[in-house]
């Protein structure tokens, strides 16, 4: 027998299995999983990228060159800009008009969201009651919020108009002179606030009465066992179980007061005397009646960081205390 050969095996012997024996490797399953990534990316782009797309377009870009007009002296329609830095915000928080402008600005959004929300609270309690045409009541509720501002405001005109209208009809009957809602500052803004909350506490009250039928009926069953009244209940069980939708609506209506423009333009155009003119009535009448384009953005710029330092604070610490 030669060096390097193998004995030939004896009977009943089982031969080991060599390397050329073995079965070759599966590369198929890790080629599946390196193409997974793949996919899922695809996936992604194709079902989000065109909404990424429009952000980027109409949303992210326009902020950017907001910022970047802030800073420049430049009136539309003028193909001339000059770069002042930061001079557009300091003349407008040196200009005499800003504080009766942020105190219109603040006075209406307290009035409304704050407003806004316990009526809708109120409307939406009242709905969720087993009573005859409650879904009539509930579309009256909701409808004015999906209608047109522009609409709502010219007709509400009519509503208040000092002679012809149904308010001082109204007042009349009970001995009491209309106030003048158009030459009044103070009047007119309260014109202003009542119809936003006409109009959209029906969003406010819809998104409470979907709350309010996701509460557990057995918690507030055990209350009524354990002899807790109906506003004992309401206010240790069913408050607090509100405190996400509260918080969710809180965030969704500031932003939606302080960006409100149609009632206020169909209404007063900012008058009387500036008594409706809030932080976004502002930006558009210095934007494209003064032509301002540099110093409307800088007010566009104060109002967004506004709007973003109230957005942090809500889900910075009010979030912790409504969510359990």
């Amino acid at each position: 027998m030669t060096a390097g050969t193998r004995p030939a095996p004896t009977p009943g012997e089982v031969l080991p299995a060599t390397a050329s024996a073995a079965p070759p490797a599966r590369p198929a399953p890790v080629q599946r999983k390196r193409r997974r990534p793949y996919r899922a990316w695809l996936l992604f782009l194709l079902f989000a990228g065109p909404n990424v797309a429009l952000l980027v377009i109409f949303t992210y870009k326009p902020l950017l060159q907001s910022l970047q007009y802030s800073t420049l002296q430049w009136n539309i329609g003028s193909p001339v800009a000059r770069p002042v830095g930061l001079g557009n915000y300091v003349d407008w928080f040196t200009d005499p008009t800003t504080p009766r402008i942020v105190t219109v600005t603040v006075i209406f959004t307290l009035a409304t969201v704050g407003g806004g929300m316990v009526i809708g609270l109120l409307l939406a309690l009242l709905l969720n009651r087993r009573l005859k045409f409650t879904g009539a009541a509930r579309t009256i509720v909701v409808a004015p919020y999906v209608l047109s501002g522009v609409a709502v405001g010219l007709l509400w005109l009519f509503v208040f108009d000092p002679n012809f209208g149904v308010t001082s009809a109204l007042l009349r009957m009970i001995g009491v002179t209309s106030p003048n809602w158009y030459t009044d500052p103070a009047w007119a803004l309260v014109m202003i606030i009542v119809v936003y909350l006409w109009k959209n506490v029906g969003y406010v009250a819809l998104i409470y009465l979907a709350a309010l039928q996701s509460v557990p009926r057995d918690l507030v069953e055990a209350a009524s066992i354990d002899g807790a009244g109906t506003l004992r209940s309401f206010r240790s069980i069913v408050l607090p179980l509100l405190g996400p939708t509260t918080f969710f609506l809180a965030i969704t209506t500031l932003l939606t007061s302080l960006q409100s423009f149609d009632l206020i333009h169909a209404m007063t155009r900012g008058g009387p005397l500036g008594g409706t003119t809030t932080m976004m009535y502002q930006i558009y009448e210095e934007g494209f009646r003064s032509g301002r384009a540099g110093y409307s953005s800088a007010v566009a710029t104060i109002l967004f960081l506004a709007l973003l330092l109230m957005t942090f604070v809500q889900l910075k610490y009010v979030d912790r205390k409504v969510h359990y």
